[in-house]
């Protein structure tokens, strides 16, 4: 028997979560079981964990959780074997099939990651899919020609997960960082980890008539999306690219074509979720050798299975800082 954060509905359809003692035969088919050490909240989780599921779970009841760190314990793949520490993120675990927040989990071999050397279970899932997202980023704008010493990149949502990594990997690879925040009293953090300039929210989160204005960004790492993605595509600099991560600030673009036409701007889209193999390996080997481990730790906020379902409502409302790390066992 383990622990495991069980969501399903009760008589009215509403979700409720519990922690349940359940046992291994109810865990799904697949090649890999995990006895998981550590897990952490992204965004998507905290849908996952609201009323309804957020319209990504797809039956009940269900165990949430896009990302978890463990060690296997048995193993039909041939490329695992028990002992091996794994990484997990994205292929839809924790929205279409069960997810981290248990003690264990059983899921494709081809899902699976090995933990870089030089990370502890832990660590991984500091970064987890939000690091892992801003990694992808990072790597998306320096194929289009990013190099420190072009101008300051811009990190909208800079406090939030995909933010603070962002922050701190471009920090350490040597770039000007200007990030972006709604919260006043995170400027300092933000400082912390390698931002050079503070933008208020409020300088960017509405579009204007011109649809170019003064050329400031070299790059741009954007997870809220929206007006403020329109408003920012107007603002970089000739052949610069936009990386979207993220749509916090809501699905639409209210944007013109005009940035692409007459300043030659990129607008990269990133997905985490169904990234090959080769592409997952290149991303997680560049975070352990570039991300700042003494700033990753910076951003941890410690939490329990208990915990979870509180995070999962602040997260929606922007109200966790850095990165959330979970120990199941604890």
């Amino acid at each position: 028997m383990f622990n495991a954060l069980i969501v399903d509905k009760d008589t009215e359809g509403k979700s409720i979560a519990s922690i349940q003692k359940i046992d291994e035969s109810r865990l799904p088919e697949g090649d890999v079981t995990v006895a998981v050490a550590h897990s952490t909240v992204n965004y998507k989780d905290g849908l996952c964990l609201s009323p309804n599921g957020g319209g990504l779970v797809r039956a009940w009841p269900h165990v949430p959780g896009i990302d978890f760190a463990g060690t296997v314990e048995t193993s039909k793949d041939p490329r695992y074997k028990p002992g091996d520490e794994v990484v997990l993120t994205g292929w839809r675990v924790g929205e279409v099939h069960w997810g981290g927040y248990a003690q264990k989990a059983r899921v494709k071999a081809d899902w699976l990651v090995p933990l870089p050397k030089g990370l502890t279970t832990r660590q991984a899932m500091a970064v987890g899919t939000a690091g892992f997202t801003s990694m992808l980023a990072v790597m998306a704008l320096e194929d289009h020609g990013l190099k420190p010493g072009t101008g300051p990149v811009l990190v909208t949502g800079a406090a939030g997960g995909v933010g603070s990594v962002a922050v701190a990997l471009l920090s350490a690879l040597g770039h000007e960082v200007a990030a972006v925040t709604g919260r006043p009293d995170q400027a300092d953090y933000l400082k912390r980890l390698g931002a050079t300039q503070i933008v208020a929210r409020e300088e960017l989160n509405e579009t204007v008539k011109r649809p170019l204005e003064t050329e400031s960004w070299a790059g741009c790492i954007d997870a809220v999306g929206g007006a403020m993605l329109a408003r920012i595509l107007g603002q970089m600099k000739y052949g610069a690219s936009v990386a979207s991560v993220g749509l916090a600030g809501g699905a639409s673009l209210p944007a013109t074509v005009i940035p692409f036409l007459l300043r030659g701007v990129n607008l990269l889209g990133i997905d985490s979720v169904m990234q090959p193999f080769e592409n997952r390996l290149r991303a997680w080997e560049r975070i352990a050798h570039d991300l700042p481990l003494a700033k990753l730790e910076a951003m941890i906020q410690p939490a329990t299975l208990a915990d979870l379902p509180g995070l999962g409502s602040a997260i929606l409302q922007g109200g966790v800082k850095g990165r959330v790390v979970v120990d199941v066992n604890a």
